[in-house]
């Protein structure tokens, strides 16, 4: 059997309307108990406090609803990894989130901000009966800032966001929203047919989204990858390589949630495919074994194969020199609507974008959809910048790509 603990602590600080709103601590913790019976699994979660044996008892009843599968538990072996990330005051984060609304107003003195900045620290510990003893404790900081500018009839919204351990630069942040804001003081018609592209990094996850799932074993396993048959294969530009590194930045991670270590892996190397990730059961499948990427996207389910943290290899020019090498195009900030899915079929409405005029920006694009496929534009990479930053999970640079279609109001 195995028994999964997570324990989390979150202090969040809300900002609405230019001035702090709320203050907040929040507590969870919760066991989830995995068994097999008869090679049949059952699964059991309790929240707070648990009585070991109405657990058991849950798990057992469970698994009588199941087949057998093969029993997948990491070998055995006592692991206590050294905390990682340093906590900061509330008082702190009210500061961050003063100075940066603070900054924003002085340029833009029209606008409205909102700002929500937290400290989570999250321990996790795996039990099992093989004699596995496993645990760590991580702290992130995090935090979103937003500019709500009305003029008129027209409105826009500018956001982001910044996920650390140790320190958050919310004037950074700042920085970068009063750029959005500047080059949005114009408004200008799109341009419309076939353009060079320029993804932000925080625009570019809707194709790192397409290629993460593209890479999953469980997708080769269910023949829905497009890439199942393509190991060693030339699946991108040569200008991408993708890969993952337990070490990196906020997300990094000794072990996953089967307790099997994980380790840096390269995906993708100069457009060749080298590998896919697995968890236990599926890299017993592919016959390779697990790659330590078996997580479990809630308390309550199975571990599955997926990515703790993926980096994209940066180019070198920052995103202004990019923005300079463009004659005629388009830049993508934010988008509205779902992503591409794993097709890489794609067609999504621009919520901020800009037209870009012999290596400069004209002004903000309205009413502008982008469409185009993931895997297409992939292999049509032009360049990637030395921007990259972490969003969410995924430390990613700006790219340009081509072969996508613009179509707009005039």
């Amino acid at each position: 059997m195995e028994v999964f603990q997570s324990h989390s602590l979150s202090r969040p600080v809300y900002f609405e309307a230019n001035r702090l709103k709320q203050l907040e601590t929040s507590q969870v913790e919760g066991t989830a108990l995995r068994l097999w019976r008869e090679g049949r699994p059952g699964l059991a979660v309790a929240y707070g406090d648990i009585e070991p044996q109405a657990l058991i008892d849950r798990a057992v009843a469970i698994s009588a609803l199941n087949e057998p599968e093969e029993i997948e538990l990491a070998p055995g072996s006592k692991l206590s990894y050294p905390d990682v990330g340093e906590s900061v005051t509330v008082d702190q984060l009210v500061r961050w989130g003063e100075s940066a609304i603070a900054l924003i107003r002085q340029a833009y003195p029209d606008v409205i901000c909102e700002a929500e900045l937290e400290c989570d620290i999250e321990t996790t510990r795996i039990v099992t009966s093989k004699g596995l003893d496993c645990s760590y404790s991580d702290t992130t900081l995090s935090s979103y800032l937003s500019a709500e500018w009305v003029r008129g009839e027209d409105f826009l919204t500018v956001g982001d966001g910044q996920t650390c351990r140790g320190h958050l630069d919310l004037n950074q942040l700042a920085d970068q929203i009063l750029q959005r804001l500047e080059w949005a003081e114009v408004n200008v018609s799109p341009p419309v047919g076939r353009f060079p592209i320029l993804f932000t990094a925080k625009a570019a996850d809707m194709l790192w989204a397409t290629v993460q799932a593209a890479l999953s074993g469980k997708r080769v396993i269910e023949r829905s990858s497009p890439w199942s048959d393509r190991i060693g294969e030339q699946v991108t530009s040569k200008a991408l390589t993708l890969s993952q590194d337990p070490d990196e930045g906020p997300f990094s991670c000794p072990f996953d949630d089967e307790g099997t270590p994980t380790q840096p892996l390269v995906f993708i190397e100069n457009g060749i495919l080298r590998l896919f990730y697995t968890d236990r059961t599926i890299g017993r499948k592919l016959g390779h074994g697990s790659t330590g990427n078996g997580f479990r996207p809630g308390l309550g389910s199975y571990p599955t194969p997926s990515l703790f943290n993926t980096l994209i290899k940066p180019g070198r020019r920052s995103l202004p020199e990019l923005i300079a090498s463009l004659d005629e195009g388009l830049v993508v900030d934010q988008m509205l609507g779902g992503g591409a899915g794993i097709s890489g079929e794609f067609s999504v409405n621009v919520e901020l974008g800009y037209r870009v005029k012999q290596g400069k920006i004209l002004g903000r694009i309205k009413d502008t959809m982008v469409a185009g496929n993931v895997y297409t534009a992939l292999q049509n990479l032009v360049e990637l910048g030395g921007d990259a930053d972490w969003n969410g999970a995924c430390y990613t640079p700006s790219l340009i790509v081509e072969d996508l279609s613009t179509t707009g109001k005039q």
